[in-house]
């Protein structure tokens, strides 16, 4: 394996603000400490959230978790609690959790280029009140992850209003693209195959798991 090299590295953070500068007592100043009430409208709203957490060695992991929107239930103004509903059992963001309970998280709703940006540490929760309450179309969450907020602050919308996200002439045409049956059967070697049955899988897998 090839590793490209660099010569011009930065190392340290006045390397990094030689180049950047700092920011403006705005930029500092929106940082807040719990959810307000514009706080609690975008979680109400958003039915998508960037999960990103690590493990106790630093290696870094972002799963994107989605359902209806308001799915993500705020207990309080410091606390909220994501429904955990299955997957595929890797359960690479569960454990990290249990290593590293620092949790950054990324609230997004289609049409708005701002988004939200919360920070903190997680509890794994199976209290069967709170499960009970979360539950959605009679389908329980097996726990809940329990986020105990220290930062919240919104984002700037230059990057979605770059890449255009949201518009309707940004979406691709699905086939310029292998299918994920093509992309599943080679990264995990699964050799010949009927990929035609194979994404029928997936699609019936996903389905049936959404609740």
């Amino acid at each position: 394996m090839t590793t490209t090299t660099f010569t011009d590295l930065i190392t340290d953070e006045s390397q990094l603000r030689d180049v950047f500068g700092w920011p403006s007592a705005r930029s500092l100043n929106k940082q807040i400490e719990r959810l307000d009430q514009h706080c609690r409208a975008i979680i109400a709203k958003s039915p998508f959230l960037l999960l990103g957490t690590s493990d106790a060695t630093g290696r870094c992991d972002v799963s994107p978790k989605g359902d209806y929107p308001g799915f993500v239930r705020v207990l309080d103004e410091k606390t909220i609690a994501i429904p955990d509903l299955p997957g595929n059992n890797r359960l690479d963001t569960l454990t990290n959790m249990l290593h590293n309970p620092q949790v950054g998280l990324l609230f997004m709703i289609p049409g708005m280029n701002e988004t939200l940006r919360v920070n903190g540490t997680v509890r794994l929760v199976r209290d069967a009140d709170l499960l009970e309450s979360m539950a959605f179309q009679g389908k329980r969450p097996k726990l809940a992850i329990v986020v105990d907020i220290q930062e919240v602050f919104s984002h700037c919308p230059k990057a979605l209003m770059r890449s255009k996200l949201w518009a309707v002439e940004s979406q691709i045409d699905r086939r310029e693209l292998p299918s994920f049956a093509e992309i599943l059967r080679d990264h995990a070697a699964l050799g010949e195959c009927d990929l035609d049955e194979l994404q029928r899988e997936l699609d019936h897998r996903a389905e049936s798991m959404l609740h």
